[in-house]
């Protein structure tokens, strides 16, 4: 096992990290960012170091500083969390040349799963059901007409190197087609510096599900259920559960089954999620996410299977511990991102937290770093907490969450604690009847207007 490891990383992800290698008798290392000094992560770890003032790319993505860290505290692996270096094979490599191990998958899958055409190229290899497309990157505007003409309107348009929605257009007819390219090409190159675009069908309904898979690279992978991530603003996840009301267990036990093999064949290490789009029965490939999810507490509450644990002790060289049939799905979990955000604008709201009073209870729990005082920084991602309920099915599970958001108060700053409160009781979220685009809609409603205001 490892002696110390360094969080690469801030907020809850690395408080939750961090509690993790406490359980495993393993010191910590907090890195910060001058902007960070105050954070939880920083007072609870067992050693700290500042590598950097507030800006991302001279902290938290500067790598010659987290090596120093590294040196200096004598650190011999590093967990990246979600986000900044995460998904970086280049760090992961850089790292190995140090001979200090990254908590993560290989720096190859990395690679072929961070394009996202090779990766769809793999999956087809691997035997993953996949989304009607082209092959590879669209050369020009003449390829990509035939190409739509083959698979039918309308098409998507997407960014090769991208995610989180960004070099994205929808075609709905040959004459969108060439707009809807160049904007694509013109966002991919401004947001990852690649402007390579690739076409697939466009799914009018879809809701989006990912499989939570873990692999310990000598040949063994399992898979730990679904979680269904179908309520986003802007193809960003608002709301996510599990299992998903739309899926029946023969479902999940075969495209679980597909996941699995897929990834004892790849050789996978550590924790990943294989996420689909789902429309009428079918499974279409979309992307995997080779890292920890922001999710990833709905799958620890219905399987009590500490992911982050088993990525730690999978990184050191254990074998998987769990097999396929140990594997229980009780219940239903269901997380709602709590967001520094103006309920209505959706704008960051950065400052001082006056007032923190978190839920608890049976089945509730609360990732967060936040606390009241904490003044929470304009340079980073907005979300300050998690806010995650279980229940012995959805309906109980839903109902606990309704209480508990009822009792989370957050003051000093606006949060999305209003918009939970307004979904938790829409007959549609109740009865699971929603997809991707739902949200969307919802939020231009009357009823979800009054709510925000």
């Amino acid at each position: 096992m490892f002696d110390k490891i360094l969080i690469a990383n801030r907020g809850e992800i690395a408080l939750r990290v961090l509690r993790a290698a406490k359980e495993l008798g393993i010191a910590t290392v907090a890195v910060y960012s001058t902007a960070d000094k105050e954070a939880m992560h920083v007072k609870l770890a067992d050693e700290s170091v500042c590598i950097g003032p507030p800006p991302a790319r001279e902290s938290y993505l500067n790598v010659p500083a987290l090596l120093a860290a590294c040196e200096i505290t004598g650190a011999d692996a590093v967990h990246p969390g979600y986000g900044f270096l995460a998904e970086n094979a280049r760090f992961a490599d850089i790292l190995a040349e140090h001979g200090i191990a990254f908590i993560g998958p290989k720096a190859e899958h990395i690679r072929l799963m961070g394009d996202k055409i090779e990766a769809k190229r793999t999956a087809a290899r691997l035997g993953i059901p996949c989304v009607p497309g082209s092959a590879g990157a669209i050369a020009d505007e003449a390829e990509a007409v035939k190409v739509a003409a083959e698979i039918g309107y309308p098409v998507l348009v997407k960014a090769a190197a991208g995610g989180g929605g960004r070099g994205m257009r929808v075609a709905n007819s040959a004459d969108e087609l060439a707009d809807a390219l160049a904007n694509a090409k013109m966002e991919a190159k401004a947001a990852f510096g690649d402007d390579a675009v690739y076409l697939e069908k466009y799914l009018a309904k879809p809701r989006h599900i990912e499989f939570q898979v873990l692999g310990d690279g000598k040949g063994r992978a399992i898979h730990l259920g679904e979680r269904d991530c179908s309520l986003q603003r802007r193809h960003q996840k608002v709301w996510e559960e599990g299992p998903s009301p739309a899926l029946n267990a023969a479902q999940r036990e075969e495209i679980g089954g597909v996941c699995a093999r897929a990834m004892a064949e790849l050789g996978y290490v550590g924790v990943g999620t294989i996420e689909f789009l789902f429309e009428n029965g079918g499974f279409y490939f979309i992307e995997m996410n080779t890292r920890i999810q922001v999710e990833h507490p709905v799958t620890e509450m219905i399987t009590g299977i500490d992911l982050v644990n088993e990525q730690i002790k999978i990184a050191a060289g254990s074998p998987l511990s769990i097999a396929q049939e140990d594997v229980r799905i009780q219940g239903a979990a269901i997380e709602c991102r709590l967001n520094a955000e103006h309920p209505g604008t959706f704008m960051p709201s950065p400052g001082r937290i006056s007032y923190f009073h978190p839920p608890g209870g049976l089945g509730v729990r609360v990732d967060s770093a936040a606390y009241q005082g904490y003044v929470i920084p304009p340079y980073y991602d907005s979300l300050i907490g998690k806010l995650i309920v279980h229940g012995r099915n959805r309906t109980e599970a839903l109902m606990r969450l309704r209480r508990a958001l009822d009792e989370f108060v957050v003051e000093g700053v606006e949060t999305t604690l209003p918009l939970y409160r307004t979904l938790v009781r829409n007959l549609d979220v109740q009865n699971g009847q929603y997809d991707i685009h739902w949200l969307e809609g919802f939020l231009e409603s009357d009823e979800a207007k009054a709510a925000r205001a």
